[in-house]
């Protein structure tokens, strides 16, 4: 992100403000839909996020982190949404959302992994994201989520064993 734009945004400027969010929404609504499955929610969280990062923007002092600095906005929006709807779940009887009779079979290889962790339980699904795709350790997971590390591992290990056992399912 050019750092005028983002110095126009600190100033309120509403054209640059639109500018960030037509560059920006995509990439975050990809990063909402990996945590979240319901299209509203994932719009209430980008709006949510959008408003945090232009009051906020003034706090941004490295414009070269943007991007990352809008995308922790939008995963943080993400699993307040889950916390704030008690979907957050972490627990390893949540079977109800993994069965592999549930349509898998119309999954195509060119939505991949991230099409399987719509039939992951939110916990772990949240869990497998934040340290599989957006690179937390455990500690800062634990911290994130109020749980213990050793919850998140063993929420981690149980994502990965059940996204194996889809994999194998549809011969992917």
């Amino acid at each position: 992100m050019e750092r005028e734009l983002l110095l126009e945004c600190q100033r309120n400027d509403r054209n640059a403000q639109r500018k960030v969010y037509e560059r920006m929404a995509g990439k975050l609504y990809t990063v909402c839909k990996r945590y979240l499955k319901n299209d509203e929610d994932i719009e209430e969280v980008l709006a949510d996020a959008f408003y945090k990062i232009f009051t906020k923007i003034n706090q941004l002092h490295n414009p070269e982190i943007f991007e990352a600095w809008a995308k922790k906005i939008a995963v943080n929006e993400c699993l307040q949404k889950l916390r704030s709807t008690k979907e957050l779940h972490i627990s390893l009887e949540d079977n109800h959302a993994v069965s592999t009779d549930s349509g898998l079979e119309n999954i195509s290889f060119e939505k991949d992994i991230l099409s399987l962790l719509n039939f992951l339980p939110e916990g772990c699904r949240a869990i497998f994201n934040l340290f599989a795709i957006e690179g937390y350790p455990h500690k800062e997971i634990a911290a994130m989520l109020s749980i213990s590390e050793g919850t998140s591992k063993s929420q981690l290990n149980f994502a990965r064993k059940r996204l194996q056992e889809l994999l194998i399912h549809q011969n992917i």
